[in-house]
């Protein structure tokens, strides 16, 4: 094969599900992706892991099958670029083996470490107001005391498995960790770092960890990787990896971002206050925006975004798409459980009315992250009745995914000071019509559902390295990202949907004492 005007970028992005790799021009067009499923243990008392050699194995996987598949010459392929699941830990040795499992976004037993810490003499919603005061000015947050950030991991490790703790070199995120397999180097993005909230990020061109924070939580400063920018080269693929992919030796890798920041880009929502909606397994509504802000009780902050220069919004719902694999997995038909199932579902949500017969859906299997942040939480089906059909349940699962996201959407503008409208919608989610029709209703807000909404993730990691290697400017992006179609709201809906959203936030203040003592002993 001969090299030709065309370029492209192995782009990596790596889910709860599994990863996808992807060949991806540096204007962003999708030529193939492959995807591999990986496991998810969930363990007693809220924890959630998976295996990094099993990640890795699935990155090499399903980068040799597209690879091959698309039979590009090596040499057209520029730059490597890897987008995973944030807020995660993998600890390493100093020869770059982990030594136990990836911690990741959904595990919770760090949580009474983090409580620990974050407490003293003088609180407000348990933090002790000093060491509040500094992480608000330093980082634009606070750690969530559901222990689902990874400096909660890395607390319950030190306490739970000291031998664990001694023996890491280094402390990474998934993104980092796929990027270490990758060069052999150990470093963090201003971004993928922010939720150990140790940084200071007040000057987005000097972000670094800052002494008094790594105090506060009885860390040394060595445990963590150097620090650099998302579009920074962090080093050629490494010999052994780049012969078995057949990629060029000097091939470079680009630092790369979290999820939520190739989203927000591969969304094309990156001018400053364009929102978009991503729904996947979780789900979030953010936007990048020009300052550094926090809303504490909401659990939300202005961090570094992949962008240099920039921030944007971090919030994120715990279970939305996850809400319709439930339903899939525990009460549809053998028969149905096909791959077409979520069209299946689609069609039967499609044949109920509006509203679910006032049949409401309340979508915290996992708890709920923002806009409350509560672990006792869990869902469940109000105002069912023998006139209740399975098309009513379905549609109401739909609708209550979309309740949770309007009472976000609701933080998000006021943390923001304006009304976001039209809102991209990106994700699994975003492939449903019927969901796109949904969320507009729900909103009163225009969706602008992204062509190949699935690949969003991908296609922002592949506009990050053409970021960063000059193929493309940020002005630039919008015009590469295609709109499939523009739902505008029914307004014949309008009363309907106010008036079962107000009843959706009564739910949770009228039950959330009873799911507490319920699951005072039981974590998600």
């Amino acid at each position: 094969m001969t090299a030709s005007t065309e370029k492209y970028i192995l782009a990596i992005d790596l889910g709860t599900s599994g990863p996808k790799s992807a060949l991806i021009s540096t204007r962003g067009e999708v030529i193939d992706y492959e995807f591999e499923k990986v496991d998810l243990l969930i363990l007693p008392d809220g924890g959630a892991e998976q295996i990094p050699d099993q990640w890795w194995q699935a990155v090499l996987n399903t980068a040799k099958r597209v690879l091959q598949r698309c039979r590009v010459a090596a040499a057209d392929i520029v730059c490597v670029s890897c987008t995973t699941q944030w807020s995660g830990t993998v600890a390493v040795d100093s020869g770059g083996q982990a030594l136990a499992n990836a911690i990741i976004w959904m595990d919770t037993r760090g949580r009474r470490y983090v409580e620990q810490v974050t407490g003293g003499l003088i609180n407000i919603e348990g933090y002790s107001l000093p060491k509040l005061r500094h992480w608000l000015r330093l980082t634009g947050g606070a750690p969530g005391h559901a222990g689902k950030d990874p400096i909660a991991h890395i607390l319950f490790l030190k306490s739970e498995f000291p031998q664990v703790y001694r023996q890491t070199f280094k402390f990474l995120e998934p993104k980092d960790y796929i990027n270490l397999r990758l060069t052999g180097r150990f470093a963090a993005s201003y971004d993928s770092i922010a939720l150990h909230w140790i940084t200071d990020n007040r000057d987005l061109d000097r972000v670094d960890y800052d002494d008094r924070l790594l105090r506060i939580f009885g860390i040394p400063r060595e445990k963590f990787p150097d620090l650099k920018r998302a579009v920074d080269i962090l080093g050629p693929v490494r010999k052994e990896v780049a012969q078995e992919l057949g990629l060029e030796p000097q091939t470079p890798v680009i630092t790369g971002t979290p999820d939520l920041h190739s989203a927000a880009i591969g969304s094309g929502a990156v001018r400053d206050f364009e929102g978009h909606l991503y729904v996947g397994t979780s789900s979030w509504i953010t936007c990048h925006v020009p300052f550094k802000k926090t809303d504490l009780v909401h659990n939300m902050a202005a961090l570094p975004a992949a962008i240099p220069k920039r921030y944007f919004i971090a919030n994120e719902q715990e279970t939305a798409g996850a809400c319709l694999t439930f339903l899939k997995d525990n009460m549809m038909q053998p028969q149905e459980r096909t791959p077409n199932a979520y069209k299946i579902l689609d069609d039967i949500a499609a044949n109920a009315p509006a509203g679910s017969n006032n049949v409401i859906f309340m979508p915290w299997l996992y708890g709920e992250r923002t806009p409350v942040e509560n672990d006792s939480v869990r869902a469940g089906l109000f105002n069912i009745s023998l006139s209740t059909t399975r098309a009513h349940v379905v549609r109401a699962i739909y609708e209550g995914v979309a309740y949770n996201s309007r009472w976000l959407l609701g933080y998000v503008e006021k943390f923001i000071k304006r009304r976001l409208d039209p809102i991209h919608f990106i994700g699994g989610g975003a492939n449903s019509s019927v969901w796109c029709q949904i969320f507009a209703d729900v909103f009163n807000r225009r969706i602008k559902q992204v062509q190949a909404p699935i690949q969003a993730n991908l296609r922002g990691a592949a506009f990050l390295a053409s970021l960063a290697l000059g193929h493309l400017a940020v002005e630039d992006i919008p015009d590469q990202v295609k709109i499939s179609r523009t739902y505008q709201p029914d307004p014949n809906n309008r009363n309907l949907y106010d008036g079962l959203y107000r009843q959706f936030l009564e739910l949770y203040k009228r039950n959330r004492r009873i799911f507490k003592r319920l699951n005072r002993s039981q974590r998600p």
